[in-house]
């Protein structure tokens, strides 16, 4: 077996699970997870009759590369949403579907990732797991740039040594963050095209939370918005990651695109034909749909939005929680540790959150998720009022 394997770390909700099965909760109490980030608002109706209409495409192969009408309907929405310039963004050369951005993360850094002993994968610190295990399986070594409240949540990229950016290989980002909320402004993206353009690194920016944000007036800018700004119309060395997921409350059906620089997506489209990962076509075509509707998208932020309120007005008083710049999880500071934060939490309210250590490494001393949790704001506006009145309840026995 591939000795890489070994340097895989436990998932967080491995962790979750036995920290969990250490204590009992309440019988009394009705189970709410504000773990997982799985949305659980309703898929839009008009997605499940796609699907149920083109049911007959099971009989059929889909290609790698996917339809042409769904890469246009990608670009489309793209260059509309991000304000690109026209024409730049070919749905024949820089566009790729995918099923999912965990599938598509970690299949791009196997691509991208020229083996060298000294290869070095950039990533934000907390993280998504992703990004450290799709770097140790393709043979670099991560490194964890710090997201600390004092820089509200985004790395001091002006701190990190010349002699780690002449090693990157690839810089993921990830904005709107996972688990912060954080969103990474317009200068800053600027500035990482500009690093990568003196040290030859890719920049991979994960937006798949990007259409879940507050305030409808101050959408969070994206890496591709950047380039177009500077002119850069060619994308180089720049890839951004969206889905289907969070947008448009469609998990299940994994699908999600990469677009960005088209000399990357050459090779990478190659390495997909031998990965064997095609879209089904019949989810191809129900992407199509989601794609082109936002009535759905408004409605969804609408519900976040009245969560969040409902939920920190609770919380407010007995706990440092503020809204997010973006996404649906609320990043809470803990009165106590953050992991016995959670297990007591569980243990006499019978709800689940995830600690912030199981989402970040030790770097420079510090280990930056310690002493939060993340609670995802997914379950219905009455279920997350109750948790938030329980976990309110928790805090003031401590």
């Amino acid at each position: 077996m591939n000795r890489d394997l070994s340097l895989l770390q436990p998932y967080p909700f491995e962790k979750l699970t036995a920290l969990k099965a250490e204590v009992t909760p309440p019988a009394d109490l009705e189970h709410i997870a504000l773990s997982i980030g799985e949305p659980k608002h309703p898929a839009p109706p008009f997605v499940a009759e796609c699907l149920i209409n083109n049911i007959d495409k099971l009989a059929n192969y889909p290609t790698t590369k996917g339809l042409p009408e769904l890469r246009e309907a990608i670009a489309n929405w793209c260059s509309r949403r991000f304000n690109l310039n026209e024409g730049t963004l070919s749905a024949e050369d820089n566009v790729l579907p995918v099923n999912g951005t965990r599938e598509a993360i970690f299949a791009f850094t196997q691509a991208a990732v020229n083996r060298a002993p000294d290869a070095l994968v950039i990533s934000p610190n907390p993280f998504y797991q992703i990004y450290e295990g799709a770097a140790y399986l393709a043979g670099a070594e991560p490194y964890y740039l710090n997201c600390l409240a004092d820089n509200n949540f985004i790395p001091d990229y002006d701190a990190v040594p010349e002699e780690v950016w002449q090693r990157c290989q690839l810089l993921f980002l990830c904005s709107p963050s996972n688990p912060t909320g954080a969103v990474t402004n317009l200068e800053t993206l600027k500035k990482l095209i500009e690093l990568s353009d003196k040290y030859d690194f890719i920049v991979a920016s994960d937006e798949c939370y990007s259409e879940i944000y507050l305030d409808e007036e101050n959408a969070p800018v994206g890496l591709l918005q950047a380039c177009a700004e500077l002119g850069r119309d060619d994308y180089k060395n720049c890839v951004v990651m969206h889905s289907l997921s969070k947008r448009s409350n469609l998990p299940g059906l994994r699908s999600g695109f990469v677009a960005g620089d088209a000399a990357l997506l050459k090779p990478f489209l190659s390495y997909r034909t031998y990965h064997g990962c095609s879209m089904p076509i019949q989810h191809q075509l129900a992407s199509i749909a989601a794609w082109g509707d936002e009535d759905h998208v408004l409605d969804n932020r609408d519900q976040y939005r009245h969560k969040f309120d409902a939920v920190i007005r609770i919380l407010e008083p007995v706990m440092d929680v503020q809204h997010p710049d973006a996404s649906f999880y609320l990043w809470a500071k803990t009165p106590i540790a953050d992991d016995k934060f959670a297990q007591g939490l569980f243990a006499s309210q019978n709800v689940t959150v995830l600690p912030g250590r199981y989402l970040s490494r030790e770097t420079e001393g510090k280990l930056p998720g310690a002493g939060f949790v993340r609670m995802a704001l997914v379950a219905t506006v009455e279920e997350c009022v109750e948790a938030a009145n329980r976990i309110r309840e928790y805090v003031e026995s401590l």
